[in-house]
């Protein structure tokens, strides 16, 4: 895959209910050299990142306790500054 930059427009409603605009926009910011490869890259990450946005819309995320907890199972560990 090439390197180039899409540029998402976070509106997860509006893309689930015009999907076929989405992807005419994401054929118009992929370079001409682009690959079906790259089409389905790019479109996995937004649905991806759609996904991400409505779970966090709905409260559905870690605190920072959790995300200390999982970071501290891989054995790294978090340090953080509180002023």
């Amino acid at each position: 895959m090439g390197s180039y930059t899409i540029r998402l427009e976070v509106n997860a409603m509006q893309a689930q209910t015009n999907v076929k605009a989405a992807l005419h926009a994401l054929a118009d910011q992929l370079p001409e050299t682009a690959t079906w490869k790259d089409v389905a890259y790019e479109a996995y990450v937004r649905q991806e990142i759609e996904m991400g946005l409505e779970e966090a819309d709905r409260g559905e995320f870690a605190n920072d306790d959790e995300v200390k907890s999982t970071f501290a199972q891989w054995g790294v560990q978090i340090e953080t500054e509180v002023d």
